[in-house]
This record gives C-alpha cells, structure tokens and sequence, in this order.
C-alpha cells in the first residue's frame, strides 16, 4: 500500500505493508548516494537492523546506536550523531535512516536537516506512534529541559516505509501510547474513522493484521491530506496538536520518558473536550464516549496526581503555539471537528484545570 504527501518537488510516497524492511527495491529508489547511516537505538538495533541490512548490500552502510528513551531526545544526543556522521567521514549525499520509534525519528531527522545544512532523510518507523504521526510530515526536534520540542526544524523525508511486522514486538503500553493518535484523527477531522475504532479497538489491541493496516492507512491519509494543505503549521495542521498543550506540560512536568507521549496525549484530549463542554461546544455525553474508548485502549485520562492547575498554565506558557503571550488550544466544536482558538473563556479554562487537579 502507498499513499503519497503531496508537497510539490518536495512530495513522497508512505509504503505501508508487511515485509518491508528486506525489499532492497524500495530502498534503491530512494537511498541518494553511496553512504548510509542508520541510526536505531539499543532495543531497535537486536531486533531489526539485521533483517533491514540485506537491502542495502549496494551502499557503505554505517550505523549508530542511542541508548532507548525519551529523556535522550536532547542536544547532547544530537551531538553524538554528528559525531558519528564526522568520524565516517560522511559527505552530502549520505542518507540518514531513521530506524525506530518516534523519539529516534526526531532527532535523527533533526540531524539531516542540520548536518552539512541537510542530507536525505528516510524514515522507517517501528512503533505505531511512529508510523501514523511523527513519522509523517516534516516535524523534527529535540526536547529541553524548559519545553517538548521546542528546538527543531520543517524537514520533510525522502520517503516512509512502515513495516507493519515491527508492530509485532511492541510492548503493550507502547501499543496503546500509539492508539491515542490514531483516536486524534478520528476527534479531529474524521467521525466515521471514530466510529470504526469504537467497533474495533478491541481487535487492534490484539494486533488484528487487518484492522492494523486499516488503522494506519487511514491515519497516514488523514496527516497526509492536513499536512500538503499546511506543511508549516501556519493554519490547519495546528489542528494535529488536539491534546498536546496539556500532554506536553505533563511531559515537561513529570520527566521526559515518565509518561509516554501518547498517554499524555490521551490526558490532553480528554482536557481538552472538557472545556470544549464547559463552553457548550458538544455534549457530556460526547466527552463520556471518549473516555470510554480511550479506557478500553488503556490510556489514562486524568492528569498524574500532585499537578496544580499553576503546573499546567507554567509549562503551557513555554508552547510553540502561544502567540501574543496568548496559548491557542485545539478544540472541538463535535466529534470529528476540531478548530484551533485563542478566543477561550479564561475562566473557564481555570475551572476546567481545576476539575482535574484534586
């Protein structure tokens, strides 16, 4: 399956599929010059870099190995690669090979686009978090201790290959951290998508091969439609941060790594429809059919214990979508439609915070 992301002479294809990390006719087409380096982590390494590196017996292949983590999405890892890249030494037609989740695609996409003012990236994500978010669209970044991703850059890959096998050897919680995403799309623009997952959250959790590949397709579809509209989140794309000002205020909060993203993610969508409610945008009833699916993928949906509401607003202040000392949150105005404002009852959202924080 190829679904492309359609960005003019910056456009590329997403193969979505079973057995795609030997198809060195996949990797031909889209590896750019001689050299390779592969950077993958300690867990990713043992189980895919072997299966992965017959296909790509034409190039000088290199590798590097971060440790596993989010608290290692910093510049000091960063750093780490371009020393890797130096000591080859690599040139500017060496691809870079993101393998691994969501944490080595940033900061291995954030190396590509600084090293030698950017190289070819290739994405090839193994978690599901991965495959149907961060993977797709160009968003590359480390964390600081003050802020999630806060320094980064727009750097579109040259191609996606999600091999839905890797999904296989996911432990569960990292599963299910990916099914707060793949609910994202169905909140934000996509209610029949929302209604499907009602149906079938059960056999995803099982790792059903069907109901997987029906999953991520239909993500990737929906980033790759959002993201050709707005590659630069200038408008629209906004609108994929559904629950992620509060999810990364509970990131910066509790450590990186402590909470995974997608759990903190499913914590700010819940936030987030709360005050939607407060403001008479849907019904209870819409935000308690939410909590039920996000409970029956295993996702929490109430903020860790101790955050005060003064947490929440602190870190959220420190957000790459404050805009005149103002946040703008992503809303919904109901299911499967969401909008991006700044134009919130400040008082209400101080209830809402508060509601969560006891």
């Amino acid at each position: 399956m190829q679904i492309n992301v359609d960005l003019a002479g910056r456009s590329y294809p997403i193969y979505i599929g079973s057995n795609l990390l030997n198809r060195s006719d996949i990797f031909d087409r889209h590896v750019c010059g001689p050299q390779v380096m592969i950077v993958t982590n300690e867990i990713v390494a043992p189980l895919y870099l072997n299966m992965m590196l017959p296909a790509l017996t034409r190039f000088d292949v290199h590798t590097t190995v971060l440790p596993d983590g989010e608290r290692y999405k910093d510049l000091r890892t960063l750093n780490s690669i371009f020393d890797a890249l130096l000591k080859v030494p690599c040139d500017r037609q060496t691809t870079i090979i993101a393998l691994g989740g969501g944490v080595i695609g940033d900061v291995a996409g954030f190396a590509a686009a600084c090293y030698q003012r950017g190289v070819p990236l290739l994405q090839v994500p193994t978690t599901l978090l991965a495959q149907v978010d961060s993977s797709v669209g160009g968003k590359t970044a480390v964390n600081h201790a003050l802020g999630k991703n806060m320094i980064g850059a727009f750097y579109q890959p040259v191609a996606v290959i999600a091999d839905t096998d890797t999904l296989g050897s996911l432990p569960q919680r990292e599963l299910r951290s990916g099914l707060a995403e793949v609910i994202k799309y169905g909140l934000i623009e996509d209610y029949e998508f929302l209604a499907w997952l009602e149906e079938h959250i059960g056999h995803l959790l099982q790792l059903d091969p069907d109901s997987l590949a029906h999953a991520i397709e239909r993500s990737c579809r929906n980033k790759a439609r959002v993201v050709a509209a707005d590659e630069r989140e200038t408008g629209e794309r906004a609108l994929l941060n559904l629950g992620h000002t509060f999810g990364h205020a509970i990131e910066t909060h509790t450590g990186y790594g402590s909470w995974l993203h997608g759990e903190a993610v499913a914590v700010g969508m819940v936030m987030a429809m709360d005050l939607s409610v407060r403001m008479g945008n849907i019904e209870t009833s819409d935000l308690v059919r939410v909590i039920d699916l996000l409970k029956q993928a295993g996702l929490p949906v109430r903020p860790p214990a101790g955050m005060t509401p003064e947490m929440f607003l602190t870190h959220m202040a420190v957000d790459k979508k404050v805009e005149k000392g103002r946040v703008r949150l992503v809303l919904l105005n109901a299911l499967g439609d969401a909008y991006l404002s700044d134009d919130y009852p400040t008082a209400q959202l101080n209830l809402s915070l508060a509601g969560f924080c006891h």
